[in-house]
């Protein structure tokens, strides 16, 4: 009784950490937008992932002693494809394609989970699953068919870069649920952004354009405002929860959260202006009652 009891909590905090990671996470496109006002691409990824590191650096190394020579590999391909290339992609593929369309491609994150899962890490190929993704990729698919009516620009070729970030991030979810369940998700967290955002600082120093940039450029100090944020709340806070969400359910259904994403991120464009249609409303629907089946 104790054991279903227990089931039902997880199964519950499960969905309310989905919805607030949804909500942050939906809301950092949006501020990827305002940090390339300033900043190049390439300069916000770095800025990202540098301040991220910062943040975790006094729980890196406290954390390190917990870590194992096994888990160092694994650790060092979430960094990799779980916040640095990520990082990069995204910036780069709203040079040319509106935050919200950004949003909208995030979602395919849970197709590639399920798909790299089955291949690569031995995960079970359930129906009940496969029906779940399925219908919240309709919903999704539905809101990118639609999204000229949202976003004042086309989807173009650079649209691939943010496809192959969600690959990323189907690679980093399948690892830390695969690999690194044992370790607390503020170990994984830590250590993984540690990882390559030490480099990305001593290149911001050393290598960079972007203490000149803050300090002459008149967005300067803005963008970097916006970009902190982008880190200390939509990178670091948010992946010790999401982590976490891995751990008391599995790699697919943590994935889901970017079903949600898309509607934060549609609802950032009807704020800017842009008009939500019908369809997009019954995207939304789908998208949830996806969310349902595969976490049922």
């Amino acid at each position: 009784m104790s054991i279903e009891k227990d089931k039902q909590q997880n199964k519950w905090i499960g969905f309310g950490i989905m919805l607030v990671l949804g909500l942050v996470w939906g809301s950092s496109f949006i501020l990827i937008k305002k940090s390339l006002i300033a900043f190049s691409s390439n300069e916000v990824g770095l800025l990202r992932i540098g301040i991220s590191a910062l943040a975790f650096l006094p729980i890196a190394i406290s954390s390190f002693k917990k870590i194992t020579s096994k888990d160092l590999k694994f650790l060092i391909i979430v960094g990799l494809a779980g916040s640095g290339i990520p990082s990069f992609l995204f910036p780069l593929a709203q040079t040319q394609i509106s935050s919200s369309v950004a949003g909208l491609l995030n979602s395919l994150t849970p197709l590639f989970t399920l798909i790299l899962g089955i291949l690569f890490f031995g995960n079970s190929f359930k129906w009940s699953k496969v029906g779940g993704v399925l219908i919240g990729l309709a919903g999704a698919a539905l809101l990118i068919l639609f999204g000229s009516s949202v976003g004042n620009d086309p989807v173009s070729w650079f649209s691939l870069f943010a496809i192959l970030a969600t690959v990323c991030y189907a690679i980093s979810v399948n690892t830390v649920g695969t690999y690194l369940k044992h370790l607390k998700p503020i170990t994984t967290s830590a250590t993984s952004f540690l990882m390559v955002g030490i480099p990305a600082l001593i290149y911001i120093i050393c290598c960079s354009d972007i203490p000149s940039t803050v300090l002459t450029d008149e967005h300067g100090w803005q963008s970097l405002g916006y970009v902190t944020v982008l880190a200390i709340l939509g990178t670091v806070l948010s992946t010790i929860i999401f982590f976490q969400l891995v751990r008391i359910s599995n790699a697919l259904f943590a994935s889901m959260i970017a079903y949600v994403i898309p509607i934060v991120a549609l609802g950032w464009g009807a704020l800017d202006g842009e008009l939500i249609s019908f369809y997009h409303f019954i995207g939304m629907a789908l998208i949830l009652i996806g969310v349902y089946l595969s976490r049922k």
